[in-house]
C-alpha cells in the first residue's frame, strides 16, 4: 500500500531538486504544484504542511476515497481521474476550486458539492459502472453549480435524461457522447434553458440517428461537431419536404381561388380549407332549418304531399348543396 504523506514527497527525486537550499518545511510551504500521478497510491495523507497548494496530480492511482484535503484552502485544481473513488465527498474545504477532474472513477452519484461556489469545470466521464446503473445527479449539488459551471463532460455514462441538467444556466460547453438520449423534444427543452451555450458533443447517442428528428438549441455561437451538423442538415431538408408534401395535399382537397400558387403560405391554405368547411356547415344547417319549420307551404303541385321526395331525392339534394 502507497500513502502520499510529507515523507513520499520528501523521498521524491523531481521535488529534491526544487529545494535549492531550502529546509524541508520552508519548501513545503512554498509548494504550489504537486505531481504525483501514476505512483500506485492507494490513499492521501496527512499532507497539510503544504498550505499553498494550488494544483494537485493525482490521476492514474488506485485512490478509493477523497481525504485529508480539508487544508487545501487554496487548491484550485485537482485531476484524480482514473482511480477507484466511489463518492465525491470531503471537498466542502475547497472554497477555490474551480477545475475538478474525476473521470474514469466508479462514482454513481454526483453529489458533495454545494459548497464549491468557484467550480467551473466538472469531469466525470466514463465512470465504471455496473452493468445497468447509470450516472445521477443529486438536485442540492446541481443547484449549487448553476451560478458557476461553465463546462461540464458526463460522457459514456448510460445517461437516458438531461432534463435535470436544466438549472446549469452558465454552461458554455457540454459533452455527452456515448450515451443514450433519444428524446429530441426533451434535450430541444433542456437546451433552450442554455443560453451561454458554445459547444455541445452528442456523438454516439440514438438522438443523432433518428433521420427525421429536431434539436433546436436556442443559443448562439454554437460550436457543433461535424456529425451533429449533419443531423440538422437531415433534419432540415426532411421538414422542408414534408411541407412540400402538405401544402400539395392540402390544394387537392381545397384549391385556392384568388392566389398564384408560387406565392402561397402553408397558412393562406389552412385559412382556405377552414373557410370551405365553415361555408358547406354553414348551408347544411340552413338546409336542416327549413326541413323542420315546416311553416312555409309551397302552392304548386310538386309540393303536395303525394308529390314529397323521398329520403333519397332529399340525400341526393343535400349531396348536391
Amino acid at each position: 500500500m502507497v500513502r502520499l504523506t510529507i515523507d513520499l514527497i520528501a523521498k521524491s527525486r523531481n521535488h529534491f531538486k526544487k529545494k535549492r537550499g531550502l529546509s524541508f518545511p520552508h519548501y513545503l510551504k512554498t509548494l504550489t504544484h504537486l505531481h504525483f500521478s501514476s505512483r500506485n497510491i492507494d490513499d492521501i495523507g496527512d499532507l497539510s504542511m503544504c498550505r499553498n497548494l494550488t494544483v494537485l496530480y493525482l490521476y492514474d492511482n488506485h485512490i478509493t476515497q477523497i481525504c485529508n484535503l480539508g487544508f487545501a484552502s487554496n487548491l484550485t485544481h485537482l485531476y484524480m481521474q482514473n482511480n477507484e473513488i466511489t463518492h465525491i465527498d470531503n471537498l466542502s474545504n475547497l472554497q477555490r476550486l474551480s477545475k475538478l477532474y474525476l473521470g474514469g472513477n466508479r462514482i454513481a452519484v454526483v453529489e458533495g458539492l454545494e459548497q464549491l461556489r468557484e467550480l467551473k469545470e466538472l469531469h466525470l466521464e466514463n465512470q465504471r459502472l455496473t452493468p445497468g446503473e447509470k450516472l445521477l445527479f443529486d438536485p442540492r449539488t446541481l443547484i449549487s453549480l448553476a451560478e458557476s459551471l461553465c463546462v461540464m463532460n458526463i460522457s459514456n455514462n448510460n445517461i437516458d435524461d438531461l432534463r435535470d441538467l436544466a438549472v446549469l444556466k452558465e454552461l458554455q460547453r457540454f459533452s455527452a457522447t456515448d450515451n443514450k438520449l433519444q428524446n429530441i423534444e426533451e434535450l430541444e427543452d433542456v437546451f433552450s434553458h442554455w443560453p451561454q451555450l458554445l459547444q455541445m458533443e452528442l456523438d454516439g447517442n440514438p438522438v443523432c440517428k433518428i433521420p427525421n428528428g429536431i434539436l433546436i438549441c436556442k443559443c448562439t455561437l454554437l460550436e457543433i461537431n461535424e456529425l451533429t451538423r449533419q443531423f440538422l442538415i437531415n433534419w432540415k431538408a426532411s421538414k422542408e419536404s414534408k411541407k412540400k408534401k402538405t401544402i400539395k395535399q392540402l390544394l387537392i382537397t381545397y384549391p385556392l381561388t384568388g392566389k398564384q400558387t408560387s406565392n402561397i403560405s402553408l397558412s393562406d391554405i389552412i385559412l382556405q380549407a377552414f373557410q370551405c368547411i365553415l361555408m358547406v356547415g354553414r348551408q347544411t344547417h340552413r338546409m336542416e332549418s327549413s326541413n323542420c319549420s315546416g311553416a312555409v307551404v309551397d302552392d304548386s303541385p310538386a309540393s303536395s304531399p303525394s308529390s314529397s321526395p323521398s329520403p333519397d331525392g332529399r340525400r341526393r339534394e343535400l349531396q348536391r348543396a
